[in-house]
């Protein structure tokens, strides 16, 4: 059913590259099936970070010795390289961010606090991580905004058929994932941006769970504005970006105040550059920024078209496996999902199972995923997630159904 991926990458050439592989886990060689909530960073991330600290460390943008000027040109070179990765106009549609969060969260004060008003709708889907739903609250709460929901159907996917009555002029705003870091479920995103551009709604993609897994380009998308976060894809905790479309930047007033973003300050006033400086008060997280192209540098050198086969051929495989279980439950799509899977134990609660698989070795995510009305929608407290990237095997995914055969055995 599900093809093995057919490009020529040597995937267990590639495992080599992460140090932290080579690690075991309570007397077991670890097997890191977390990587939806952070991925491991290959050597020449690692490489970057201690390049930059060693030979280029200093501020950014307002000095104007050597060191500076190293940093600066880096820092920027990143932006750029960000840029091409998702296919934006320019550099200047590139916002650094500490990741998806606040992205997402700079839109919802920058844009909304500017442009929503009472009665006002936000369009979101039941499947939204808790970081594109929660800022949404808090501005309807401030404006009187309204919002509404696209229902998730029985199989994962979105009930599109429901759209015409969802998507109407009133929506200013439609925020929804690329891929359910639940379900697994990839949404159409090219479709509901033309949708919603025909209402006259501004699109804004989580692509937290996409991006480093298959090809993104904005522009093909049709998106205005999009999320994800650097250390899902290889780069470092605590850096992000938000691409914006320049005309919507250029309508944004800042969100932060302080250094770097301003033109001139008076005690009385301030005037602010343009963007994407105007979004970057104080000092940025420079050397997370270095580490995040060089992650891009690295996927890139594999191919994201490659790595988004070699994910799904994994996906599918552990459905595929897990459905041999007695008294196992798994959400989501049974064909085209992202790199992971959610699934039940009858008999074990999800953190019981988890923590019993941590023993074995295997690294799993149990809980809610900051997904609860979601898990509600399922009738759930909570799932177990098998997460997957492109140095995980169809070795280890065999080894996760010993395991988990164990566990069946254990709780019942």
């Amino acid at each position: 059913m599900h093809r093995v991926a057919s490009s020529a990458v040597d995937w267990n050439a590639i495992r080599e590259d992460f140090p932290i592989l080579r690690e075991q886990a309570h007397g077991h060689p670890l097997i890191y099936f977390d990587s939806a909530a952070t991925s491991q960073k290959p050597r020449n991330v690692l490489d970057a970070l201690r390049n930059y600290y060693e030979h280029e460390n200093a501020n950014v943008h307002r000095g104007l010795h050597e060191l500076s000027s190293r940093a600066t040109a880096a820092y920027e070179k990143s932006r750029q390289r960000v840029a091409s990765y998702l296919g934006a106009a320019t550099a200047d549609e590139i916002v650094f961010t500490r990741g998806t969060t606040e992205s997402i969260n700079l839109v919802a004060q920058a844009w909304g606090g500017k442009f929503i008003r009472a009665r006002d709708v936000i369009l979101l889907t039941e499947m939204e991580h808790h970081s594109n739903l929660v800022p949404w609250q808090l501005l309807a709460e401030r404006t009187g905004a309204q919002l509404r929901f696209v229902p998730v159907r029985d199989d994962g996917t979105l009930a599109l058929d429901q759209l015409p009555s969802l998507l109407t002029p009133e929506v200013k705003l439609f925020a929804f994932t690329h891929i359910s870091n639940s379900l697994g479920t990839i949404n159409p995103v090219a479709e509901l941006c033309d949708k919603a551009r025909s209402v006259g709604a501004l699109t804004l993609v989580d692509a937290a769970q996409s991006v480093g897994h298959l090809p993104i380009d904005v522009r093909e998308l049709g998106c205005d504005l999009l999320a994800f976060s650097g250390h899902k894809m290889c780069g470092p905790t605590g850096i992000g970006a938000l691409y914006g479309r320049a005309d919507i930047l250029d309508s944004i007033p800042p969100w932060h105040g302080g250094g770097e973003m301003i033109v001139s300050v008076t005690l009385e006033k301030s005037a602010f550059k343009k963007a994407p400086h105007r979004f970057e008060a104080g000092t940025p997280n420079i050397a997370g920024a270095i580490g995040l192209a060089a992650a891009i540098d690295y996927i890139e050198r594999i191919g994201r078209s490659a790595i988004f086969e070699h994910d799904a051929h994994l996906a599918g495989y552990a459905v595929e496996r897990l459905t041999e279980l007695p008294g196992m439950r798994v959400l989501g799509p049974r064909e085209d999902r992202g790199a992971l899977v959610g699934f039940v134990m009858e008999t074990a609660h999800p953190h019981d199972l988890t923590t019993f698989a941590d023993q074995h070795g295997l690294a799993m995510r149990g809980g809610h995923h900051c997904n609860q009305p979601l898990m509600r929608r399922f009738g759930l407290a909570g799932t177990t997630r098998a997460s997957f990237y492109f140095y995980n095997t169809t070795a280890e995914i065999d080894r996760m159904i010993e395991i988990l055969r164990a566990a069946v055995r254990f709780f019942s």
